[in-house]
């Protein structure tokens, strides 16, 4: 038998298949095969139809199917990863009441500034552990105030995943987890957020039904099955938004682990019973996927650096190189600290952890007769990997306390001399791991057991890559860290 895992992006639909008693992946399909679309009205703003995630969940799954030739009454669950912050709508019929407004949409971000200080930042910091910012309430506050004739036909608001499990099972539910991330939860209370809802004037009753994060959530009905093919009462077991899926995926339950990606932008993801919101004007925090009210907090606080793997992939396309493997060979023949060069790497627009600051990316200290372009592929990596370091002291400061980084085989941890830099400069090991999100929501479909030690074998055995461990001497990464924190810091008191 078989496990089905969902990963609902902005940019493609991942549909993964494992083995649902060993976890091995089976297969994975991506749908469309061309970047999807988003629609931008106005400047700022980002939708995407639901019932094209629909469409792509049910014609990757018949593609999947037949790939790997497996009869889809063959998978015995599912599980559902989805990207975050998304406002789904619909009617008493269940129809779509307009596009989804998605997570890069920016239309409510005043709505939320307001928010916060209308309702108090210390009452928000300590019952959100957030603003209320550009998320998914104040998202439905904008279509309030702007749609109306839209906001009078809801009967429930979604998040992407809540409505992909409708559309299997015809059941409309959510989660803790899911709820935090639309700042719908109230953490001192353990309830949904009355001082959200009472202040933004929305209606409770459109609030979708709380099921536990591993569980049966719903089961495929028999239009879900007609549509997706597959078998009636297959069971919903899982659903969590991308960022808390990753960590999952990468096996990150506890306080002290960290989960990181470095794609396009970076971000950094550690779980922590602290309630800490020191920094909540820089870092995130959400109820992890293993979040139970009344329990030990498990909290994942996220931040996020834009400018990560943008720069390095400018740096392919505008060197006249052939590959990032010729750039790592170029690099390496460059010493720790690049003989002065400096890059700070945040050219991707306004960087959260830099206090929202449009810093830009800027080469720093470049000898026209000494350097060349191993020195920029080296600058680039450590300006990438100091980021990142820079970032840690931030989530430090913030009560994290940490053991170990769990980061995916993408192109900036393959590297040794970013994930080397790192590793020695933060102290502890990078453990890499080649896996998707689709495959960890496939998995992660076994967890309604409660076997969390089965789960991070599967993890083990499946998915692990190596370890970067920090080098004994630390010097000479000290030092040009130290350099290039004294430029950005130079950069930031100018700006």
């Amino acid at each position: 038998m078989y496990h089905l895992g969902l990963d609902i992006g902005s940019s493609s639909i991942k549909i993964a298949l494992v083995n649902a008693s060993t976890g091995k992946s089976v297969g994975v399909v991506t749908e469309p095969e061309t970047e999807m679309s988003m629609e931008a009205v106005k400047n700022g703003w980002a939708e995407q139809s639901p019932e094209d995630w629909w469409s792509y969940v049910c014609s990757g799954i018949e593609k999947l199917c037949v790939q790997e030739n497996i009869k889809k009454s063959d998978i015995s669950g599912i599980g559902i990863s989805y990207q975050m912050h998304g406002l789904v709508l619909i009617d008493k019929e269940g129809n779509s009441l307009r596009k989804s407004i998605i997570w890069c949409d920016s239309r409510a971000v005043g709505i939320g500034q307001v928010a916060y200080e209308e309702i108090g930042p210390e009452i928000c910091d300590t019952h959100l552990l957030n603003s209320p910012s550009n998320f998914t309430a104040s998202k439905l506050k904008w279509v309030k105030e702007n749609e109306p004739e839209v906001y009078a036909k809801i009967y429930k608001i979604m998040l992407p995943g809540d409505y992909i499990a409708y559309k299997l099972s015809g059941v409309v539910n959510t989660t803790v987890s899911g709820l935090s991330e639309g700042i719908f939860w109230d953490f001192k209370e353990d309830s949904l957020a009355s001082l959200v809802m009472n202040y933004y004037g929305l209606k409770k009753e459109m609030i979708p039904d709380i099921v536990e994060t591993f569980s049966v959530q719903s089961k495929v009905n028999e239009k879900g099955a007609n549509e997706s093919g597959l078998a009636k009462n297959t069971p919903i077991l899982y659903r969590a938004g991308d960022q808390p899926n990753n960590a999952l995926t990468l096996n990150v339950f506890n306080p002290g682990e960290v989960a990181a990606t470095g794609g396009t932008s970076g971000v950094v993801y550690a779980v922590t019973d602290n309630l800490s919101v020191k920094e909540s004007s820089r870092v995130n925090n959400f109820a992890h996927v293993n979040y139970s009210p009344g329990k030990p907090a498990r909290i994942g606080k996220l931040l996020c650096i834009n400018g990560a793997g943008i720069q390095y992939r400018w740096l392919l396309n505008n060197l006249n190189v052939s590959s990032y493997e010729e750039m790592n060979i170029l690099a390496n023949e460059v010493p720790i600290g690049c003989d002065g060069v400096s890059m700070i790497p945040f050219g991707n627009g306004a960087e959260r952890m830099l206090e929202s600051k449009e810093v830009g990316t800027r080469i720093l200290n470049l000898n026209l007769n000494n350097h060349g372009k191993g020195h920029l592929c080296r600058a680039a990596l450590e300006g990438i990997a100091f980021s990142f370091v820079y970032g840690m002291e931030i989530m430090e400061s913030d009560g994290i306390k940490v053991n170990v980084m769990r980061a995916g085989n993408d192109n900036l941890f393959r590297s040794e001399i970013f994930s080397t830099t790192v590793a020695t400069l933060i102290g502890y090991d990078i453990e890499i791991y080649n896996t998707t999100g689709a495959i960890g929501a496939a998995r992660a479909a076994n967890l309604h057991k409660g076997d969390f030690e089965a789960y991070g074998k599967a993890v083990l055995d499946n998915d692990y890559v190596m370890t970067f461990s920090p080098k004994e001497d630390k010097t000479a990464y000290e030092n040009a860290y130290a350099t290039w924190k004294k430029e950005l810091e130079l950069i930031l008191n100018n700006l």
